[in-house]
């Protein structure tokens, strides 16, 4: 744990809203809340519900945009990070033990909530925690490379990876696109020693290490000389290519959108989306300064963005919602079963907020 008093002022607050943001809307799964909204009888709330959840297969929620989200703020902080360090007098070596170290962490943590969740000893690697162990630290060592050799390198991985997904030659798991039938799922098997356990694909490291990279490529033209007006619309088009390359893969059936295996069209997809709300917060915060006070709200959980993630995924939302339940009954029993449950939620996230608010207020950042 660090203290610091860097002021708000001397960073890009866009980058800060969005990586809290994206952190906001996780804690909020984990109060349950989403699932309640399914359980309503108008149309509109059922659909907020079901675009607060993963879509089962092929196909696009709005869900299934948060972790690329993250993996994408992650990068984009990248290059603010390393030249704040280099502003402190560290050196290359220094800088690179850090990250080394970092990515380490960062894989220890991912692999001790599986563990924690299964309680028993588990090899899974599927959470967004894991998968940035291996994407973050990529992005880092090549960061600087020019922007023609990194978005190569990403055109490159995601080529390679939907290759190797149509033609693996192992039977029982050469169908590319079936649930339990393909690469990601024959690596999971290998990995955890328990034949189908896991929808999710440990090996989406690999193909989503494009969204920690172009993030990268995102916070170094934040970071540089152009005009505010340019990087916008670098921005913008970058974005805009990047769904139309996406999208067009999956209509013309040549890769589906799944973002369960991480397949080429989903990366597309999502990272433009990522961009896209990347150039609008930018534009929004720091160009019009339009929504700066609104911002901080988001900001304080973009602080101790792991923290929260951690704290919550090791008891701390389940805790706070033993506590607030019965408080929640008493008062609100009136509304039924779904009142409560929601009332309930409402608190244990407004609980998470303040936690992160408290660190914020007393200056304590906890990073690794």
């Amino acid at each position: 744990m660090e203290k610091t008093n860097t002021p708000l002022s001397s960073r890009v607050i866009s980058v800060d809203f969005f990586r809290g943001f994206t952190m906001f809307l996780l804690i909020g799964e984990s109060t349950r809340l989403y699932g309640q909204l399914l359980k309503f009888d108008s149309g509109f709330i059922q659909f907020l519900g079901t675009q607060l959840e993963h879509h089962e297969w092929h196909g696009l929620h709005f869900w299934d945009l948060i972790q690329p989200f993250f993996m994408f703020i992650v990068g984009v902080a990248i290059p603010f990070a390393v030249a704040n360090r280099i502003k402190k007098g560290e050196n290359n070596n220094v800088i690179m033990l850090h990250a080394i170290k970092r990515s380490f962490l960062l894989l220890f943590f991912g692999w001790s909530l599986n563990f924690i969740a299964a309680g028993t000893l588990v090899f899974r690697f599927q959470n967004v925690l894991a998968q940035l162990s291996f994407t973050y630290l990529v992005a880092f060592l090549i960061r600087n490379k020019s922007y023609t050799f990194q978005l190569l390198f990403t055109l490159v991985i995601l080529l390679l990876t939907d290759l190797a997904y149509r033609y693996f030659p192992v039977e029982g798991y050469n169908h590319p696109w079936v649930a339990f039938q393909n690469l990601g799922h024959w690596v999971n098997n290998k990995i955890e020693g328990v034949e189908n356990v896991h929808i999710w694909a440990t090996l989406n490291a690999i193909p989503t290490t494009a969204h920690t990279v172009w993030g990268v490529l995102c916070g170094k033209l934040l970071m540089g000389d152009k005009s505010e007006t340019k990087k916008i619309k670098i921005l913008l088009i970058a974005g805009i290519l990047a769904l139309i390359v996406g999208y067009s893969l999956d209509i013309l059936n040549i890769t589906p959108i799944i973002k369960k295996i991480a397949t080429s069209s989903f990366v597309f997809v999502s990272g433009g989306w990522s961009v896209l709300v990347l150039c609008f917060s930018y534009w929004l915060i720091d160009v019009k300064k339009s929504f700066s006070k609104g911002s901080k709200f988001f900001v304080i959980v973009g602080m101790n963005s792991i923290f929260i993630y951690l704290f919550y995924n090791v008891g701390g939302a389940g805790l706070i919602s033993r506590i607030i339940t019965p408080f929640s009954k008493l008062f609100f029993s009136w509304g039924g079963e779904l009142t409560v449950g929601i009332i309930t939620s409402l608190g244990v996230w407004a609980a998470l907020w303040y936690v992160c608010y408290w660190l914020y207020k007393n200056k304590m950042f906890i990073k690794i």
